[in-house]
């Protein structure tokens, strides 16, 4: 019986630690790779309004050296092309990918794009009320892979950010898809 005990103990304990030095490796990842990269290689932006896209293509007018990554769903891929044009970001430098179903999957579908092209470190737009769930994401998901993000808000108008069960949420999501490569994406009822 003691023994049986013994090893229930042994297993939490290397359990916990085991969950310690995961949760802390991302943001020593992190932390590395700003000293390493410290200025953006690229800029990301999260689909889902078009304010933001304007807001990337004045963005990127004085960073014209970047390329844009733009994460929609498909139907909405061809508008965030033409604003992008409009600005003069030539077809080289656009990225679409109309991969993603939420927010979650915004950064799942793209983060081996950014560290198969060397990027180590992007810009992050996306609205002011929905930046603290999409750093939440990025600092999961990208921190997981060594890639940061440098956060630049559009003003939305909004008065509130959105809800912390959200966040939370999606926080779980992410530790999900690091552990097991699944966001939990197929749980989403707009899916169905």
């Amino acid at each position: 019986m003691k023994s049986n005990f013994a090893k229930r103990r042994f297993l939490f304990w290397f359990t916990f630690g085991l969950l310690i030095v995961l949760i802390s490796f991302i943001p020593v990842r992190i932390a590395a790779t700003f000293r390493q990269v410290p200025t953006p290689q690229g800029i990301f932006v999260l689909g889902g309004d078009y304010n933001r896209t304007r807001f990337a293509g004045k963005f990127w007018l004085s960073r014209r050296d970047l390329d844009i990554w733009v994460s929609d769903f498909p139907q909405y891929l061809d508008q965030h092309q033409r604003i992008l044009r409009k600005f003069g970001v030539l077809p080289s430098q656009l990225h679409l990918d109309g991969a993603a179903t939420d927010t979650v999957t915004n950064f799942t579908t793209l983060v081996d794009d950014f560290v198969g092209a060397g990027l180590s470190h992007v810009f992050l737009i996306t609205s002011d009320y929905h930046m603290r769930r999409a750093r939440v994401i990025a600092t999961v998901v990208f921190g997981s892979r060594g890639v940061v993000v440098s956060p630049v808000a559009v003003v939305s108008g909004r008065d509130e950010d959105e809800s912390l069960v959200r966040v939370v949420r999606d926080f779980g999501r992410c530790w999900l898809w690091v552990v097991t490569g699944r966001s939990g994406a197929s749980f989403n009822p707009r899916l169905d």
